[in-house]
């Protein structure tokens, strides 16, 4: 595809889509519409070739460092956020599940599956790909992940979403640049994201619209 339609492409996707669902726009849920671009996204991803199959065994072996490194970053967000809840909102420290057992469990297993993997999906695998052509170097390329991952938050109507979203993902981005693995990326938004609904900050994150 020519560059300009690539860049009219990525400029729509990624800037006026968000900008249209923020001002109520476009009258679609969140969750749906993230599966209908996820899904076309995979369908793309898979037909390039840019989805490699590996047995979970040799997934595990091969990736066995970048998975401990996931896990230490994520207990240090872990106790970050809950010290940074305690001291400015300490009422909200733990609310949801304290509130709400049963629907955090809900929200503990179905966010990887409904929100995580199909974002990763779509601003790594997906954007790192299909704009190659027009974002030659991968700094290029992790800037843009990283900003258009952040912008979408817009549809939270809150900056405390788009900053947060802003280092991690960069975060995000460095771990499927570093090890290409579009299941690792998602591992790891899948523990910040359930972290951040467990200690209190999750009311920055929803918008049942």
């Amino acid at each position: 595809m020519p560059a300009p339609f690539l860049w009219l492409e990525f400029l729509v996707l990624f800037g006026l889509l968000p900008s249209l669902h923020a001002r109520g726009w476009l009258p679609f849920p969140k969750i749906p519409l993230l599966l209908v671009f996820a899904g076309g996204c995979l369908i793309y991803l898979g037909k390039g070739g840019f989805l490699p199959k590996m047995e979970f065994s040799t997934f595990l072996r091969k990736n066995n460092h970048f998975l401990r490194a996931i896990a230490l970053r994520s207990l240090m967000v872990a106790l970050c956020s809950a010290i940074t809840v305690f001291i400015w909102a300490p009422d909200q420290l733990f609310g949801f599940p304290r509130a709400r057992p049963l629907l955090w469990l809900a929200v503990m297993a179905l966010y990887p599956l409904l929100s995580a993997f199909p974002q990763e999906t779509i601003y790594r695998a997906f954007l790192f790909h299909r704009y190659a052509p027009i974002l030659r170097t991968e700094r290029a390329r992790t800037w843009a992940s990283v900003l258009a991952f952040s912008f979408l938050h817009i549809v939270f109507a809150n900056w405390v979403a788009v900053a947060l979203t802003l280092p991690a993902g960069w975060i995000f981005t460095r771990t499927y640049r570093r090890t290409g693995s579009l299941l690792l990326a998602s591992l790891e938004h899948a523990a910040y994201g359930c972290i951040v609904f467990t200690v209190g900050l999750g009311r920055f994150f929803y918008n049942p619209a």
